[in-house]
């Protein structure tokens, strides 16, 4: 992966610029607010399906993925002017999720060539979309103490079990699953499969939650026949690579917290702007209420640090080949900085800030309290606000365990 400078990064600027204008269809920048949600929907209109496949032959959809993987194979500033250049005519990357974010980077560090070939193509064009089977309904925290079964018949496995907040189940072509193997052994007694969610015996049953939309499922598996060319990793080794899929998840869901909302649904005016709107300013142009104002200040200069650090941490990961535990870190903090935001944000719109329904809300106010709601899940997801702390403490700062 070749960074480019200077001439070479304005020749590689009217390459992607040329094509663009001869691949984005023009017709989906005029809805840049909700262009992903629609890229994303299925059936996939006409347009949708014409840019993501163009985006995905060209490689660009995982533009630092390694060309022989499928992607651009762009160093780190063609992908920044990649970036650029698509922000400028209003075009958003359909190909992403769990496929490209998690189960992506792990399968290209640990993926035998067999797996590689199988599932990448479906990941870097956006075919294929997958869903993570970590949590069970009594293992969440303890997330190793799991018991969905996979039975070794011969040829293949046979998979009982249950999985909960399995997020995007509902429309997810393959799931990436931990399974127990060996019942005798807790962390090495656990597998890593590939199961197909169309396989007979797969239910998925979405759950409804606070903010009203269903996002997570109950995933339930009832002898499900997987083959064993599906084994991801060794035979009860799959937890050496569960965990380091789940660096790259918190270093993910770090980077989404920090710069906006999971789930939110419309573009929403900055806090400064929007407390200025229904608090109001004084005679001197600030904001008229000087506690809040003091709040809000705290919480820019503490997202304006975190956003800094991720970019430090992005670039270390990338000198180190991928995330660290330092991850970790990163996801406890931007779920406090999300939550906080959001709080402030319906402490700023006061009365206007508590309603679900009806004509005296604007849509923006509406959802910023579903926002709201939804970041209470931000502490939880991708590993409890405790377990990162835990994690911090012993693999990072290197602690003693004090129950020892």
């Amino acid at each position: 992966m070749a960074d480019f400078g200077g001439a070479d990064t304005e020749a590689f600027r009217a390459e992607a610029r040329g094509w663009l204008e001869a691949n984005f269809p023009k017709a989906l920048a005029h809805d840049a607010e909700t262009q992903l949600a629609k890229l994303q929907a299925r059936p996939e209109s006409a347009d949708a399906r014409a840019w993501r496949l163009a985006l995905g032959a060209k490689g660009w959809g995982v533009p630092t993925w390694p060309k022989e993987a499928g992607g651009g194979g762009l160093g780190r500033v063609e992908a920044k002017v990649l970036a650029e250049e698509m922000a400028k005519v209003g075009a958003r990357n359909p190909i992403g999720g769990m496929g490209v974010a998690f189960f992506g980077p792990t399968l290209l560090e640990y993926g035998s060539e067999s797996l590689k070939r199988q599932h990448l193509p479906g990941i870097v064009n956006g075919d294929v979309w997958w869903c993570q089977g970590y949590s069970e309904p009594g293992s969440g925290s303890d997330l190793a103490s799991l018991q969905t079964f996979a039975e070794d018949r011969g040829d293949h496995f046979v998979v009982n079990g249950q999985k909960i907040w399995t997020s995007g189940a509902q429309n997810a072509d393959r799931c990436y699953c931990l399974v127990r193997t060996d019942r005798s052994k807790k962390h090495e007694g656990i597998s890593f499969l590939l199961i197909d969610m169309k396989a007979p015996g797969v239910e998925v049953r979405p759950i409804k939650l606070i903010n009203g939309t269903s996002p997570f499922c109950e995933t339930f598996f009832t002898d499900v026949r997987v083959p064993k060319d599906q084994l991801f990793g060794p035979l009860n080794g799959g937890w050496t690579i569960a965990k380091r899929l789940m660096q790259f998840e918190r270093d993910s869901i770090a980077g989404s917290l920090g710069g906006g909302n999971i789930g939110q649904s419309v573009a929403m005016p900055t806090i400064p702007d929007a407390a200025k709107a229904y608090v109001g300013v004084g005679d001197d142009g600030r904001l008229a209420d000087g506690d809040l104002r003091r709040r809000i200040t705290d919480h820019l200069m503490e997202n304006r640090a975190f956003q800094l650090t991720m970019k430090r941490a992005a670039e270390d990961a990338r000198a180190a080949n991928g995330p660290s535990n330092a991850a970790a870190i990163m996801k406890y903090a931007g779920a406090k900085l999300a939550q906080e935001r959001n709080e402030l944000m319906l402490e700023a719109m006061g009365h206007q800030g508590l309603g679900w329904e009806g004509e005296g809300f604007a849509e923006t106010e509406l959802s910023a309290v579903r926002t709201m709601l939804r970041s209470k899940a931000n502490s939880i997801e991708g590993g409890t606000s405790e377990i990162n702390l835990n994690i911090v403490a012993k693999r990072v700062l290197g602690l003693p365990d004090p129950l020892k």
